[in-house]
């Protein structure tokens, strides 16, 4: 399943990439489902930096899919490339109550946009539901798209709401 998401930030893009980049966790009180964003490791690289950042979401679950996912999967690993000439960060989120059943991936873009920011998400996810405990292997094919679905309606909006909560942390500066 495809997930984008595009948002405009009234900022210059060296400062609204830098802030995504380094200040993430301090952008977290500013969204209303994250509980927290913690660098769990960081790495600087000849071109921009290495990061792994855990972020734990606080958000209700789907009656359909409670069986299957509890609050205290609510947490992913945001595995970070980032590209400082480039204005750009490849990344891969990894779910660690699924490590083996949830693939995600995809590219930020900070576009210039003379003063504001653009900023573009693409990536993809996959939902193995076969492979998920407790999951008949007859409803997998069922239960496959709404636990994607789930999980494209919890990360997408959040994605937005990082890129206004930075707009929103950059104007309280």
């Amino acid at each position: 399943m495809k997930i984008h998401s595009e948002s405009r930030i009234s900022h210059p893009r060296p400062l609204v990439y830098a802030t995504y980049r380094d200040r993430l966790p301090e952008v977290a009180p500013f969204m209303n489902d994250i509980n927290t964003i913690t660098v769990v490791s960081r790495e600087q690289t000849s071109g921009g930096a290495r990061l792994l950042n855990r972020w734990q979401a606080s958000t209700e679950i789907p009656k359909i899919v409670q069986r299957f996912v509890t609050p205290d999967m609510l947490c992913w690993d945001d595995h970070a490339e980032w590209h400082d000439d480039a204005f750009a960060c490849d990344w891969t989120l990894t779910i660690p109550a699924f490590p083996e059943q949830v693939r995600c991936s995809g590219r930020n873009r900070f576009i210039d946009e003379g003063g504001h920011t653009r900023v573009i998400l693409s990536g993809e996810l996959h939902v193995d539901a076969a492979r998920i405990p407790g999951v008949p292997r007859m409803l997998a094919r069922t239960v496959a798209p709404q636990v994607e679905k789930f999980i494209v309606r919890l990360i997408t909006p959040n994605l937005e709401k990082v890129n206004h909560s930075l707009g929103a942390f950059l104007d309280a500066q």
